[in-house]
């Protein structure tokens, strides 16, 4: 196999990978109302065609680093891809309410396989001097795959339901496989003696990796970053002037995306991975004290997110920087996985419970709290570094 010239040309390839990975999100998250439409018996259960994802990611993200890690990150990256096809196409047949959910907890294994190998390989296959700016830009993947669900898919499942939808998504994830079949190198061989994975090895394998200040540290602050990203999104803007809160939503993401592609890689060029993490945590925690005083302004909200930009790209950044080999990135990305989708299921919820118990100024307190939390979490992180190191 030929590899191409350029390693933009893999690293955009897997980064249309974590599009896909993205998609089996936000497929399911921004067509809801016509899931109701197909599913008028789910009720309730309709929200964890959604949020099963998010659950597997819990309970198995550092096992899906362990067995990419052994397994061999393009073996198990096309392998996922191919299977997350093969979910999608089946779901575009709209099955029972019953067999949905099930194909969803399956769909899981796949996002989580893709989440892991894929900026594992970026990290591989991108030389040093563009390897922070390929990995700030897959710290893009999920929003970007949102917004163009939004605009492209969301109009389509209006108008022929979700069917199409699902089928489109299915088609580009058989597509990446192809591609990436062509673009990435195979695995190298490796000689092996790792121990059977037994549940006491499994919740040991957790308690060392967790307890590692350098396969742990990007996971620690991005517990800290999902727990408030999504949830500033959904719970901020119906407290705004309808004007305002459209502004927050449709905007905040991009001035993520935009800060971690330009102010993000410029800074990544001169400081260390971890310095940028701490400096866009905190900012946001100085920006999050400001929203109650602009109650009528989208401005400090998209500003906060702006800022939460900087954690965004050079959190993968820094799992490449901390961990020298493909197998600890691969359980750095199996742990950021896992802390990501914890993050994710209980920060909503919990912003809705503060918001509820001391409103607004209780909610941005313990807003500020998640970031100044991140920062105290990365500084004493960063002093254990330095003991363990020479």
């Amino acid at each position: 196999m030929t590899r191409p010239a350029s390693p933009w040309i893999a690293i955009l390839a897997l980064y249309a990978a974590g599009l896909g990975a993205a998609g089996q999100f936000s497929k399911m998250a921004v067509i809801l109302p016509q899931l109701g439409q197909s599913y008028p018996e789910a009720g309730a259960m309709l929200g964890f065609l959604v949020s099963l994802l998010s659950l597997l990611g819990v309970t198995l993200g550092l096992v899906a680093g362990i067995l990419v890690a052994r397994i061999g990150f393009r073996r198990t990256l096309i392998g996922a891809l191919v299977l997350g096809a093969a979910i999608s196409l089946v779901q575009s047949l709209l099955p029972p309410l019953p067999a949905m959910l099930a194909l969803r907890v399956i769909e899981g294994g796949t996002h989580l396989a893709i989440v892991v190998a894929a900026p594992t390989l970026i990290a591989q296959v991108a030389p040093d001097p563009v390897r922070p700016a390929a990995l700030t830009l897959w710290g893009t993947f999920f929003g970007v795959a949102f917004a163009v669900t939004a605009l492209v898919g969301v109009p389509v499942a209006q108008q022929y339901g979700p069917g199409p939808l699902f089928a489109a998504h299915g088609g580009w994830m058989a597509a990446m496989a192809l591609l990436l079949l062509r673009l990435v190198p195979a695995d190298r061989p490796m000689a092996r003696s790792d121990p059977p994975l037994t549940p006491r090895g499994v919740l040991r394998r957790h308690g060392e990796i967790y307890r590692s200040p350098f396969l742990s540290a990007p996971a620690w602050g991005w517990l800290f970053y999902t727990l408030t990203f999504v949830a500033v999104l959904a719970v901020w803007p119906p407290l705004l002037p309808p004007r305002a809160g459209t502004l927050v939503a449709s905007l905040a993401p991009l001035a993520a995306i935009a800060v971690s592609m330009t102010l993000g890689v410029a800074l990544l060029r001169r400081w260390r991975a971890i310095r940028v993490v701490l400096l866009g945590f905190a900012l946001a925690a100085g920006l999050a004290l400001l929203l109650p005083l602009a109650p009528h302004s989208a401005a400090p909200a998209i500003a906060l997110f702006a800022t939460l930009g900087l954690v965004q790209g050079a959190s993968f950044t820094a799992i490449a920087q901390l961990n020298q080999t493909a197998e600890s990135r691969a359980l750095a990305n199996g742990a950021l996985a896992q802390m990501g989708n914890l993050g994710n299921m209980l920060g909503t919820p919990l912003m809705l419970a503060v918001l509820g118990l001391s409103g607004v100024l209780g909610m941005t307190a313990v807003i500020a709290a998640c970031y100044g939390a991140a920062v105290l979490t990365h500084l004493a992180l960063d002093r254990a570094r330095r003991r363990q190191r020479p």
